[in-house]
């Protein structure tokens, strides 16, 4: 806080203070505004003057905290406190309407509703890369995914936004930290978990990397563009779909586009073989998973590769039978 600052700069600044640290003494409100304790005291009053209610209390334990009134008070954010909040409910609340759809309901996504008001009045280099996060967010979270740390993830998305370069500590697995240089692209959300797509100087590649898994991360003064015909979302599904330890070829009697509906993209690449007959073609580390996840086709299908999965297909076929008898 510069000591030319406006009054009105440093009421809301107080407020912050007492919103952050409820129980703050005026003493301290003093040495965080770089004020004398009366003018402190000054600015306490312009918040009430202001229909704020800022209670006090006397005494060893006492100071400033902010109390129940008939209207909500100003609420002041971080970057990292309003993306972590903008991350808690995209991984709680999956149903979020759009906040510009005039026609969408307020009594029945409140949480929408609210989360739209949050995000216009963010600053520009979170509420663009959180309102594409938000965009992509999907109904069922994958077991086990675990948010991402919000400080972490407001530096990725802010590196995105102003195109510099990081270097990144990344644990491969636990006990296993690499460090890295990657030239940041976009920070996207996927059935609860959070990725970063980046181009990799250190292994001069494209990566997808889990951001959970960031350690460490430092801002180079290095510009970092992405590509302009870059699709995030696009780019994350064909990673997912490819490079996995079993290699997936299923002929469906369907068109394409039929198959693209009942299947995502993160599967494989429905390619057409005539107008009535589609091959997918993919992988997986989990043939008994991706079974599964084929019984969304609603058309005859056969599996022509692997060996690995046509196992787990009889094997869930034996199942079924046996729960049917």
């Amino acid at each position: 806080m510069t000591h030319d600052a406006s009054p009105t700069a440093r009421a809301l600044l107080l407020l912050e203070l007492i919103q952050s640290s409820p129980g703050i003494t005026a003493e301290r409100l003093a040495g965080r505004l770089g004020v004398s304790e009366r003018a402190a005291r000054r600015y306490v009053g312009i918040l009430r003057e202001a229909g704020i209610p800022v209670e006090s209390e006397r005494g060893r334990y006492g100071g400033y905290r902010i109390g129940r009134g008939l209207r909500l008070p100003p609420l002041m954010f971080t970057q990292a406190e309003a993306l972590g909040l903008v991350m808690a409910v995209l991984n709680g609340h999956h149903d979020l309407a759009d906040p510009a759809d005039p026609v969408a309901d307020p009594v029945a996504d409140p949480v929408g509703r609210a989360l739209g008001k949050i995000l216009r009045v963010l600053p520009e280099a979170v509420a663009g890369p959180a309102a594409a996060v938000r965009s992509l967010s999907t109904r069922h979270p994958e077991p086990g995914a675990r948010t991402p740390s919000p400080e972490t993830t407001a530096v990725l998305v802010q590196a995105c936004a102003g195109h510099r370069r990081l270097r990144l500590g990344y644990r491969i697995r636990p006990g296993d930290e690499r460090v890295m240089e990657v030239d940041p692209w976009a920070v996207v959300v996927r059935r609860g978990r959070w990725y970063l797509l980046c181009w990799s100087h250190t292994r001069n590649a494209r990566r997808v990397l889990r951001v959970d898994k960031v350690a460490g991360v430092e801002v180079l003064d290095v510009p970092a563009a992405p590509p302009a015909d870059l699709d995030p979302a696009q780019m994350l599904e064909d990673h997912l779909s490819a490079g996995w330890r079993h290699e997936v070829e299923v002929v469906v009697d369907a068109p394409a586009e039929a198959v693209a509906e009942w299947i995502p993209r993160s599967l494989g690449r429905p390619e057409p073989i005539d107008a009535t007959t589609t091959r997918l073609v993919g992988s997986t580390d989990e043939p008994d998973w991706y079974v599964r996840q084929l019984t969304a086709i609603r058309a005859p299908f056969r599996i022509v590769g692997s060996r690995e999965l046509r196992e787990a297909a009889e094997a869930l076929g034996r199942r079924l039978l046996q729960a049917g008898s």
